[in-house]
């Protein structure tokens, strides 16, 4: 009794990869070097206001604009 059984471990998981997901996309966003300022705002802006879509949209498009 009161053991954790499987749905409580994938449920850990996806929370524990979804704040892993947007604590490396906000980390990497305020450490990288941009063109301009304004556009690391943007994404830093971006990741937060829309985290998990934020950051998909961070790696797949903000990386290559550094």
């Amino acid at each position: 009794m009161g053991g954790l059984g499987t749905p409580e471990l994938i449920l850990i998981f996806i929370a524990l990869s979804y704040l892993g997901l947007i604590t490396f996309s906000l980390i990497d966003a305020v450490r990288s070097t941009f063109k301009d300022s304004v556009t690391k705002l943007m994404w830093v802006l971006v990741i937060l206001f829309f985290p998990f879509l934020g950051s998909i949209l961070y790696l797949t498009i903000g990386r290559g604009q550094k």
